[in-house]
């Protein structure tokens, strides 16, 4: 998909990327291109909404289970050399 700007710079986002992304964008800029990332009209709530069942828990409760997963895969790859 391309699109152009106008006269003025100003990019228009077709219909079907408005209607499934939203209206407001972050613009973000690399050395050799720009990316815009949807901004969701409540942020907090898409936070929650990503945090899943994770909502409710306590940190340690995560901190042990990262801390788990890590020394897991620490002795897998220990098994591999």
């Amino acid at each position: 998909m391309s699109a152009e700007t106008d006269g003025q710079g100003r990019l228009y986002i077709p219909k079907e990327v408005r209607e499934k992304y939203g209206q407001k964008y972050h613009i973000v800029l690399y050395e050799d291109r720009i990316e815009l990332i949807p901004v969701a009209d409540d942020p907090l709530a898409a936070v929650r909404e990503a945090a899943g069942e994770l909502h409710d828990t306590a940190v340690e409760d995560v901190r042990e289970d990262i801390e788990s997963e890590a020394k897991a895969e620490a002795g897998k790859a220990g098994d591999d050399r």
